[in-house]
C-alpha cells in the first residue's frame, strides 16, 4: 500500500505543475504613483521591471505589511498589492544612513541599536521618518544606586548624577548628598551612593547665677542683714545641631549661648543701727548690741606646737583665758571688742586666727593657758557687748 501511494502522489503533483498559471491583477504603489499589471508573473523583481519602475539598492518592496525577497515567487492570488518603500537619507549623530524604515525607532533598530526607555532620542522613536532628518541619540547606561539600605538598578542617559537620580525617582532632598556629587558626570563604574542627611535642633538651657551686692542701712539693726532686693537667676540657651547620616548620628555642634534673661543682682544691707539688748545669763546681766552663732575651737601656748610655745598674741597680750582669736577680716573689724561667749564667759578679741579663714560659718578660737585648757569643737552663741 505504501509503495503504491507515493507514485500516485507524484503523478498528481506533476499534473498540477503542468496546468497553465492563471493571470492575476498586480497593483504596485510607488509613492503617489500606482501601476496595475495583469500577468501570471509572480517574481517581484520581474513585476517591477514590467511596470517600468527602477529601484535603488536601499529600496524595499512590501507585501501585506512584510518585506518580500525580490527574487522569490509569491503565492497565487487573484489580486496582489505591492508597495514600494523608497529609502530616505537620515543623519544619526552625524552619520548619514539610507533606510526604508517608517519611524525613527524602526530606523534605529535597523542599525542594530536596541532602544531603551531611558535613552535620549530626538525626535522620539514614534516620529515618522522624512528625508534629510537629523536624529540625535544618546544611549543610556546601566547604573546601580545604593540608597536607603538597598541597591536599585536603573538606566540613564543624563549628563549628571543628580539628573539621573531625579529621573529614577530618587531625588536628593534637603541635605542629602551623593557620591559622586550631583553635579558630576555619571561614574565610569556605574556605582552611585546616596546618603540621606538630616539635622535636628535641641535646646540646652542654663541658669546664670546672680551676684550679691552689700550695702549698709541705718534702719537695720547692727549685726543683722536685710535683703533689699531679691536676686533672680538669669537664663541662657544654646542650640545643639545634631546631624544624622542614613539614620545614624555623626556629629553634634553646640552654638554660642544666647542670654534670654539677664540675672538680677541681690542687694543685702548690713545694719548699722545700734540697739542695746539685755539678757540674763547665769545671773549675769549682759548688755549687747548683736549676737551671732560661731563655731568655736580652742588653743593654748603650747597646744599647737609642743616644741615651740607661743605665749604672745597679735595684739601683744598673753595667750590666756579671756583672749580669743578671729579670722583676719573679723580681727581687723573687732579688735578689742568685748564679748560674752556662752560656756566660756567674758572675752576680748585680741588675737589673729589664720586657720579660721575660708570656713563655712564664722569661726572663733578660744584662748586658754596651758594649765586651764579646755577643748572646744561646737557652735556657740557669741554676744557682742555694748560699750
Amino acid at each position: 500500500m505504501i509503495s503504491f501511494r507515493w507514485p500516485a502522489l507524484a503523478i498528481i503533483l506533476f499534473l498540477l505543475a503542468c496546468q497553465p498559471q492563471t493571470s492575476s491583477t498586480i497593483t504596485i504603489i510607488d509613492g503617489n504613483q500606482i501601476h496595475t499589471l495583469t500577468t501570471n508573473e509572480r517574481v517581484p523583481s520581474k513585476l517591477i521591471v514590467q511596470a517600468g519602475i527602477v529601484l535603488s539598492s536601499a529600496d524595499r518592496v512590501i507585501f501585506n505589511g512584510n518585506l518580500v525577497p525580490l527574487d522569490q515567487p509569491m503565492a497565487q492570488a487573484k489580486s496582489i498589492i505591492l508597495q514600494i518603500r523608497r529609502a530616505v537619507t537620515i543623519t544619526v549623530n552625524g552619520q548619514t544612513i539610507q533606510t526604508t524604515a517608517l519611524t525613527v525607532g524602526e530606523a534605529m533598530a535597523q542599525t542594530g541599536v536596541q532602544i531603551y526607555a531611558a535613552d535620549q532620542l530626538n525626535p522620539p522613536a514614534d516620529t515618522p521618518l522624512t528625508n534629510d532628518m537629523n536624529i540625535k541619540y544618546i544611549a543610556s547606561r546601566k547604573l546601580t544606586v545604593s540608597v536607603d539600605g538597598k541597591q536599585i538598578h536603573i538606566r540613564s542617559a543624563s549628563g549628571t548624577v543628580g539628573s539621573a537620580l531625579a529621573e529614577a525617582g530618587i531625588p536628593l532632598l534637603g541635605l542629602d548628598s551623593s557620591q559622586p556629587s550631583e553635579n558630576e558626570a555619571l561614574p565610569q563604574d556605574g556605582q552611585i551612593r546616596v546618603t540621606r542627611i538630616s539635622e535636628s535642633v535641641a535646646f540646652a538651657w542654663k541658669q546664670i547665677p546672680f551676684t550679691t551686692q552689700t550695702t549698709t542701712s541705718v534702719d537695720v539693726e547692727l549685726g543683722q542683714q536685710q535683703v533689699l532686693q531679691a536676686g533672680i537667676p538669669g537664663l541662657a540657651v544654646s542650640q545643639i545641631r545634631i546631624r544624622y547620616e542614613d539614620g545614624q548620628e555623626v556629629s553634634r555642634i553646640t552654638e554660642p549661648q544666647i542670654v534670654v534673661r539677664a540675672p538680677t543682682d541681690q542687694v543685702v544691707a548690713n545694719g548699722t543701727k545700734v540697739v542695746i539688748h539685755t539678757i540674763s545669763i547665769g545671773g549675769l546681766q549682759v548688755r549687747y548690741t548683736f549676737s551671732m552663732d560661731m563655731f568655736a575651737t580652742s588653743y593654748s601656748p603650747c597646744r599647737s606646737d609642743p616644741h615651740r610655745c607661743y605665749y604672745g598674741t597679735s595684739s601683744g597680750t598673753p595667750v590666756q583665758k579671756g583672749i580669743v582669736a578671729m579670722s583676719p577680716d573679723m580681727y581687723a573689724k573687732y579688735l578689742g571688742q568685748r564679748l560674752y561667749i556662752e560656756g566660756y564667759g567674758l572675752a576680748t578679741v585680741g588675737d589673729l586666727c589664720q586657720g579660721c579663714v575660708g570656713k563655712a560659718r564664722p569661726w572663733i578660737d578660744l584662748g586658754y593657758s596651758d594649765n586651764d585648757y579646755v577643748g572646744w569643737g561646737n557652735v556657740v552663741k557669741v554676744y557682742f557687748l555694748a560699750p
